[in-house]
């Protein structure tokens, strides 16, 4: 991967996974162009999904009050022709989208979008399971190919994503958003996109009904717009 590619994608998983991605269309403004929707939140899913929605975060270790990160659900769009929801991450000069088929099934990731650049997975990325399925010592893994596709529709790189997930502890926290009952989730991840999905060891927290309360990249949930299952 070229140094200049590196440096747009650095901040990616605060932009990959995070609390929650084939081939993107030849126009930029046709790919993922979310559906807006003003519908009031009135019911949130297993794994929050509604149009609408809003969490933000901060830095674990931060002192309170600094500029947070929002993550918002936009709600239904089209990714490389397939039916998603998208959610964008924004602040600190944060701009990511990503692309995700949400049910009881599972959350599947289709690939994510920055200024720039598209990300492509194939197939797509399970980030979480059945909703049924969650227990202490449940893991899954698997592999995708990653393509990296600029605005003028050009492939700019191409390999393949590894990960493994272990959820490891069921557990009360407490953050500035309320207290929650989390899986403490360990994700392993791996490319030779250049070291694209880094770090490659994380640890999340997941609590249903609300979504990450601390995110694989170390950001804490600090607010929220609904109410959920605390």
């Amino acid at each position: 991967m070229s140094g200049h590619l590196r440096q747009i994608l650095a901040p990616a998983l605060l932009g990959a996974a995070l609390l929650t991605g084939c081939a993107p269309a030849a126009t930029p403004q046709a790919q993922g162009t979310p559906v807006a929707s003003s519908t009031p939140v009135s019911r949130v899913s297993f794994y929050p999904l509604e149009t609408g929605l809003t969490w933000s975060y901060q830095p674990e270790g931060e002192a309170a009050g600094g500029q947070p990160y929002s993550l918002r659900a936009l709600g239904p769009t089209v990714f490389a022709g397939q039916t998603a929801l998208a959610f964008e991450l924004t602040g600190r000069g944060a701009q990511q989208t990503w692309f995700r088929q949400v049910s009881s099934e599972g959350v599947r990731l289709l690939g994510f979008r920055k200024p720039g650049v598209s990300v492509r997975l194939d197939p797509a990325w399970l980030e979480a399971p059945a909703e049924g399925a969650w227990r202490v010592g449940l893991n899954w893994e698997g592999q995708s190919r990653v393509t990296l596709t600029g605005d003028d529709g050009k492939v700019q790189a191409q390999g393949t994503l590894r990960y493994r997930y272990d959820v490891q502890d069921r557990r009360r926290v407490t953050t500035p958003a309320g207290t929650f009952e989390v899986w403490v989730v360990t994700r392993q991840i791996g490319d030779d996109v250049g070291g694209l999905f880094s770090p490659q060891v994380q640890q999340f927290w997941f609590a249903p009904f609300a979504g990450e309360v601390r995110t694989p990249e170390g950001l804490l949930l600090t607010a929220r717009n609904f109410g959920g299952k605390p």
